[in-house]
């Protein structure tokens, strides 16, 4: 999958903002032109970057699957909680701060050996990544740093944005 996978951090007052915006195209334009590079530049420590292995990520936590099976609060690290924006060239998905801190409870309790052990049970018929050692080696990679950023979003008591740019694959909608 070539979709880039990015966690947000943000405030009140920017998930207002989000949220008074009607139109998805809006929603959407005013995400790419005000929050990402605002973030991106000058407050990095509130993202968290999961490149193409979000997909891996999110099915190792949702039971294997990409839609929005799983368990919660597993399931809501990458793509639960609410969609923003219906198009599918992009994903963006709010967590709630109470949805921030159910997450940010069970994270830590994710051993090397359990995410292991969730990644090799992911199907390998309906995503166009592999499941290796080497990819796996990645996956963990990103979610160690995902986890990191979970934990202090919820240390601060703010909203989780999970974005992906691109074309999600029909065979693996949401």
């Amino acid at each position: 999958m070539s979709c880039l996978g990015i966690h947000f951090s943000l405030s009140d007052s920017e998930v207002d903002h989000l949220l008074r915006i009607g139109d998805d195209g809006r929603r959407l334009h005013y995400f790419r032109e005000s929050i990402e590079p605002l973030y991106v530049a000058e407050h990095p420590e509130r993202i968290a970057e999961s490149g193409t292995a979000w997909d891996a990520m999110h099915r190792a936590l949702a039971e294997g699957t990409l839609s929005g099976e799983g368990r919660y609060p597993l399931n809501h690290v990458v793509l639960g909680g609410t969609s923003l924006y219906a198009g599918d060239d992009f994903v963006m998905r709010l967590k709630a701060r109470n949805q921030v801190q159910d997450v940010a409870r069970v994270l830590p309790a994710m051993t090397h050996s359990e995410f292991h052990r969730r990644y090799r049970a992911i199907p390998t018929t309906d995503h166009a990544f592999i499941v290796n050692n080497e990819e796996f080696d990645e996956t963990w990679r990103r979610f160690e740093g995902v986890r990191s950023f979970w934990l202090r979003a919820a240390e601060e008591g703010r909203y989780v944005l999970f974005t992906a740019n691109g074309r999600i694959e029909p065979s693996s909608s949401l």
